[in-house]
């Protein structure tokens, strides 16, 4: 049984994030996943609070964290974490918990702050026992909005 750290904010419930969780769980049935959604601050606001991007988190968290249950994941935990996706992921490993695969889920590059941050990089060093598999949204949530 291995654990998987699914890492995502605005793609947490992307089908490329999704679809990446189901051939991890076909390889390993007894796969448990942790979905950890940054609580990144709202990039349209011209002012924002911390407790605001968290509450945005929660929301997100909550929504994707259901919608890979229906999807027959075995997902243990959700949590909101810092709004640095490499701190975030530093917090979980501080509390004691260990992943063997962090997946990171980010929009394209262009648009994504996680990639103009070398966040993928960045987990790739801080963290060299556990494998990191980057995702890239194929669309935007906005544009997935308006085709739906």
């Amino acid at each position: 049984m291995a654990r998987y750290l699914l890492v995502a904010h605005q793609t947490a419930e992307g089908p490329e994030l999704v679809q990446a969780a189901k051939e991890l769980a076909a390889k390993d049935s007894e796969a448990h996943f942790t979905l950890l959604v940054p609580a990144t601050p709202a990039g349209d606001l011209l002012t924002w609070e911390e407790h605001e991007a968290k509450d945005i988190a929660r929301a997100r968290a909550e929504s994707a964290a259901a919608e890979l249950k229906r999807l027959g994941l075995n997902l243990v935990a959700f949590k909101v974490g810092d709004a640095d996706p490499v701190l975030a992921v530093d917090d979980e490993f501080l509390a004691g918990n260990h992943y063997e695969t962090i997946v990171i889920s980010t929009l394209p590059p262009g648009i994504s702050r996680w990639v103009k941050m070398d966040a993928v990089s960045r987990l790739e060093r801080q963290r060299p026992n556990a494998r990191v598999i980057h995702v890239v949204a194929a669309e935007t949530p906005a544009t997935t909005r308006k085709t739906r």
